[in-house]
């Protein structure tokens, strides 16, 4: 992670660089089977799926930026939220990130961009208004604890793998029955289309796990690393509560057309569904404040 003086986490560490080995040599096996399976195509196919995936990877920031609808502030368009995000920063010894807004009533915030001197902190005009200058604070120290620890550019990559193994399926599908020409029964086109399937599919599954086993994990990491920074989780934890409650009054329409971006959420966007299956995100909000409880007792006694 970056030096800063948010608290380190090797077992976070560790997690992202298993997770990063696992995809790399997921993506190796995939490329191998489609090399065997489609020989013609298999370069066409590998550099296309590389290449969206170096986009997501270059572009998260403005893409998810988009998807949010939001905008990057100035100090003169919002001067109190800049100013608390340069006390974190002073505070964190980090550099200081852009800012962002989205004008959503939904209750939120994330982090995003591909390195500390790309990165975003975006904050929705529902949390604005909801929250109180403490409760803030500890929310966007949770969001740049994760542009301090890297895990941002993690999640990133690990939400391609999905995306590129889509792709390298539906590429190999047309190579396999004749897309790009026509097909020859006696070369085993079809078989050697669903070996392609079945490993894209392994490839889809495992690096979906991978991530939200990632995510629940980093979404800890940066409670506690937030709450040591600004000594106060007490704040973080109301600030969990008020959003997951608002969050149940939503529409559903709106928590849908937000939820592509639940993995850098800060909260899901979910209502009335439990956060205890393993293909949740986020921890249960019941795991994150008995954290955050046991950080309250050990300041109280230091």
């Amino acid at each position: 992670m970056a030096r800063t003086r948010f608290v380190p986490d090797r077992g976070l560490t560790a997690r992202m660089t298993l997770v990063m080995f696992l995809l790399g040599a997921l993506f190796v096996a995939l490329v191998v089977a489609l090399m065997y399976a489609f020989s013609s195509f298999a370069l066409i196919i590998g550099i296309g799926g590389l290449g969206v995936a170096w986009y997501q990877w270059y572009s998260s920031d403005t893409l998810a930026m988009r998807a949010m609808r939001a905008r990057e502030v100035t100090p003169e368009e919002a001067p109190e939220l800049h100013g608390m995000i340069d006390r974190l920063c002073a505070m964190a010894d980090m550099p200081k990130p852009r800012v962002g807004v989205a004008d959503l009533d939904l209750p939120n915030a994330f982090a995003t961009g591909r390195s500390p001197d790309r990165a975003v902190v975006c904050v929705t005009t529902g949390i604005l208004g909801r929250l109180t200058a403490e409760e803030l604070e500890g929310v966007l120290a949770h969001e740049l604890s994760h542009v301090a620890h890297r895990d941002v550019l993690v999640m990133t990559v690990a939400s391609s793998a999905g995306i590129v193994a889509g792709m390298l399926t539906r590429g190999a599908q047309w190579g396999g029955l004749g897309f790009f020409g026509r097909r020859n029964n006696n070369n085993g086109g079809a078989p050697a289309f669903l070996v392609a399937l079945v490993v894209s599919l392994v490839v889809y599954a495992v690096s979906f796990l991978l991530m939200r086993l990632l995510s629940r994990y980093r979404e800890l990491c940066a409670d506690r690393a937030g709450a040591y920074l600004t000594m106060k989780p007490g704040a973080l934890a109301s600030a969990l509560q008020k959003i997951t409650g608002e969050i149940s009054t939503i529409p559903q329409r709106d928590l849908r057309a937000s939820s592509a971006m639940n993995a850098f959420f800060i909260a899901p966007a979910i209502s009335g569904i439990s956060m205890h299956s393993i293909t949740s995100t986020h921890p249960s909000l019941e795991q994150r404040l008995e954290q955050l409880a046991r950080i309250q007792a050990e300041l109280g006694r230091a």
